[in-house]
């Protein structure tokens, strides 16, 4: 069994990632390992570049992103309890998959950005066929639970 990175910031990821795409496919070969996914923040920039350059090195790429999630609607903008959202991962399983990933990211530019390009339930269901969901980090809505002391609502988001 191999490891797979599914979580990955590049340069792309505005201060957060630092790492070169370029680089990235150098490390991975040293490595030996055969596939990895790309999820910057809040965009798809360095989607193309990515699986180019990831067939070139006949490395499998997976497409993905993390966004910025409203737990309420996209469409509030009214003060900062509207600034709130959770981060999640989202991974293409196919092509239909990254069609989706792309037209989830241009809605959280076009319609929900509030400080951050956010998306939420409504969008996600629409939008979710050929997509992997995940609670993407720290900042996801399960683990914000289990860092509040909240197990319950964390084992109920879960399911």
């Amino acid at each position: 069994m191999s490891f797979v990175h599914l979580h990955l910031h590049t340069e792309y990821s505005l201060l957060d990632g630092f790492l070169r795409i370029d680089e990235l496919f150098d490390k991975l070969k040293k490595l030996n390992m055969d596939s990895v996914a790309i999820t910057d923040h809040g965009g798809l920039y360095g989607a193309i570049s990515f699986y180019k350059k990831a067939k070139e090195k006949n490395i499998k790429p997976i497409i993905g992103v993390e966004l910025y999630f409203s737990p309420t609607s996209r469409l509030d903008k009214k003060g900062k309890e509207d600034r709130e959202n959770y981060h999640i991962l989202l991974l293409a399983k196919d092509f239909k998959g990254y069609q989706n990933l792309s037209k989830l990211v241009s809605i959280a530019h076009l319609e929900g950005f509030y400080y951050k390009p956010r998306i939420d339930l409504e969008t996600l269901q629409k939008y979710s066929e050929g997509l992997i969901l995940t609670t993407s980090c720290i900042k996801g809505e399960i683990p914000s639970y289990l860092l509040e002391g909240e197990e319950e609502k964390a084992k109920k988001k879960s399911l």
